[in-house]
């Protein structure tokens, strides 16, 4: 099939077959065409528009063991750390003052923030901030929590499903996480009344394209509003330390996917795209992401939430860190804007 029929055909129907999929992911043939695609789509539905998220990693204590994190609990180089509701409060404080109208508040699992306090920082935010979405990303919890939260005033919940093969989901995690539950998980989330965001890693290890494979069609069950991929990138102090860095090429191949599968999705380009390679975040806009995440953390503490080593703009602070990007986007071809982000209702 010719380069360009065989991306019409995705435009078209947003959907390959599994033999389809697998040429198109292990083949460079089609990228040029693909990206020139995705942009098209993605302008066509949001324009030139990027919208920045303020990310606050408020706490790197996790009782998780994941097997490629930085943060994961047998880690015990990190020098570890919590904000307080009030330190929490102020990254908004100026996040909104820099014209951020949404705040991600992120973090590992861990058991010093109980619901009541997690409601109460949503529930300030919310009263402070009414103008501002709040989104969680705090992993895996109860639908009772969920729910919770969800009344506190969060709105969207970012949970990357990571791997929807089940074998290899149990070679990235201990035992005592299952596949099952954070499926679980994702679909409370979305009976509950969340935009939710899930996503995977490209490249990490055991992955196949197979596997791949089934996480586009787990996302075209699960109908998620916003995906987030990004380069599997090592770290020296987990049990993969000796794993190579996933691949930009595929992360932004599967970007371009993405988004000509799911045209109205917030995608992001992320930190690890960046990290990966100098104009990381600015050739994933390209390829169809539409979303940047600015660090509102701390600047004394944001090189310690180290999911993997060497991210990017650890030292910048906030202000800094959004100027530098605006320029960015801006030599991308794209502006930045402070819109929460609403079209995605419209695909539903």
């Amino acid at each position: 099939m010719r380069n360009s029929k065989f991306i019409e055909k995705l435009k078209c129907d947003r959907n390959l077959s599994d033999d389809e999929f697998k040429v198109l992911l292990e083949s460079d043939a089609f990228d040029e065409y693909l990206y020139r695609a995705a942009d098209e789509k993605r302008r066509n539905i949001y324009g030139d528009e990027v919208y920045i998220r303020g990310l606050i990693e408020f706490t790197n204590y996790c009782h998780n063991n994941c097997y490629y994190c930085g943060i994961r609990r047998d880690n015990k180089k990190v020098e570890r750390y919590r904000l307080t509701q009030e330190e929490i409060l102020s990254c908004c404080e100026e996040g909104h003052r820099l014209g951020f109208r949404t705040f991600v508040l992120q973090g590992g699992k861990d058991f010093y923030y109980t619901d009541t306090l997690l409601c109460d920082i949503i529930s300030e935010i919310r009263e402070r901030f009414s103008d501002c979405a709040i989104t969680l990303s705090v992993g895996e919890k109860s639908k009772e929590s969920y729910r919770n939260f969800f009344n506190a005033g969060a709105t969207r919940y970012l949970l990357r499903h990571e791997t929807t093969n089940a074998e290899h989901y149990q070679r990235l995690h201990p035992y005592s996480m299952s596949l099952d539950n954070r499926k679980r998980c994702l679909y409370n989330l979305k009976e509950i009344g969340y935009q939710v965001g899930s996503g995977f890693m490209v490249g990490s290890p055991y992955q196949r394209t197979e596997f791949l494979i089934e996480d586009l069609r787990f996302l075209q069950e699960l109908e998620p509003d916003m995906i987030g991929i990004g380069p599997y990138i090592t770290h020296t102090d987990t049990p993969f330390a000796s794993f190579e860095n996933g691949s930009m090429l595929l992360t932004l191949r599967l970007i371009s996917v993405l988004r000509l599968m799911f045209p109205y999705a917030l995608i992001p380009s992320t930190t690890a795209l960046g990290t990966i390679h100098p104009q990381g975040r600015e050739l994933g806009l390209k390829a169809g992401a539409n979303v940047i995440m600015p660090n509102l953390t701390p600047v004394d503490v944001r090189n310690l939430y180290s999911l993997y080593e060497n991210k990017i703009c650890t030292g910048e602070e906030a202000a800094q860190c959004r100027g530098c990007l605006e320029q960015r986007v801006k030599s991308a071809g794209y502006r930045i804007v402070t819109s929460i982000g609403n079209k995605i209702k419209e695909s539903k």
